[in-house]
C-alpha cells in the first residue's frame, strides 16, 4: 500500500453501526500505511502528533487527530507537510 503522488490528505471517519462505532476504509488505510509503509521520524511534545516520511518519495506526513471533542481525538488524519513545516514543528533537518 502506498500514497498516490497527488494526495495531500487522507481523512479517516467513523460510522455508528447499531450502537458501536466502526472505522471507515480511510482509517484502515491510515493504519496500514503507518504500520507497513511510512517511517516514523518524530513526535510533538504532546505525543499525539506524529511525523512520518514516505520512503518512496521522501515526502513528510503528519498523523493527527483533529476532533478533540471526541474520544481519543476522533478518527485519524494523515496529511502532507512540507519539509519547512516539518522542520518548524518537529525540528527535523
Amino acid at each position: 500500500m502506498t500514497i498516490r503522488p497527488g494526495e495531500t490528505e487522507i481523512r479517516g471517519g467513523w460510522a455508528s453501526n447499531g450502537g458501536r462505532v466502526d472505522a471507515d476504509s480511510n482509517c484502515r488505510r491510515i493504519d496500514q500505511l503507518v504500520e507497513a509503509h511510512l517511517r516514523e521520524v518524530a513526535r510533538d511534545a504532546s505525543g499525539w502528533d506524529v511525523l512520518y516520511v514516505d520512503p518512496s518519495d521522501g515526502r513528510y506526513w503528519e498523523l493527527v487527530y483533529l476532533e478533540s471533542h471526541l474520544q481519543g481525538g476522533g478518527p485519524p488524519t494523515l496529511r502532507h507537510l512540507t519539509a519547512e513545516a516539518a522542520r518548524s514543528k518537529y525540528g527535523t533537518s
